[in-house]
């Protein structure tokens, strides 16, 4: 098993929404990039969500796009032992303070969590911390391996939707 370190979070001030990951996997840890896996589809479901082109563009252009949208980007693990990329070979995880993050951002006003383990491991995180009574909202992975809750790239899409209908709400988008 290969101990792993999460990266830093993306965020902004004013950032008024946080999308959670679990852990990023083997090629976005190499390249210190969130989705760094060209097949991850979260930068084609923003440049659906957004009418952009987003996915390619380099790496610091997609960090700024989200800071000028107002998303920040992190995971709830902190740390781990994993063999691979996937979610259900992670083991012993340690989680990112959350709670702190938010009461330093207190603009975020809604959690999107990218998956079924990123859902499970922020769960079992707000059980034993207090955080803001935000809404979060558990998204299909955007993995491109399937899991036990396959969805087309299209039905991704329509759940994503939900992070610009947010955005519309408060006039960000």
């Amino acid at each position: 098993m290969n101990q792993l370190k999460s990266m830093d979070p993306i965020i902004a001030p004013g950032a008024n929404i946080l999308i959670l990951g679990s852990m990023p996997g083997e090629q976005s840890l190499k390249r210190q990039q969130y989705y760094g896996n060209p097949r991850n589809h979260f930068w084609f479901i923003l440049d659906e969500l957004f009418q952009t082109d987003i996915s390619t563009r380099n790496y610091d252009d997609k960090r700024q796009f989200l800071k000028d949208k107002k998303i920040a980007l992190w995971d709830v693990i902190a740390s781990c032992e994993r063999k691979g990329s996937l979610d259900s070979a992670i083991r012993d995880e340690k989680m990112n303070d959350i709670r702190t993050l938010l009461k330093n951002y207190p603009t975020i006003q809604w959690v999107g969590l990218n998956g079924t383990k990123a859902y499970d491991s922020f769960r079992k995180y707000s059980k034993n911390h207090t955080l803001p009574a935000l809404p979060f909202k558990k998204l299909p992975s955007s993995s491109p391996v399937p899991g036990r809750n396959v969805k087309t790239f299209n039905e991704k899409v329509e759940s994503w939707r939900e992070l610009t209908n947010y955005l519309s709400m408060t006039g960000e988008k």
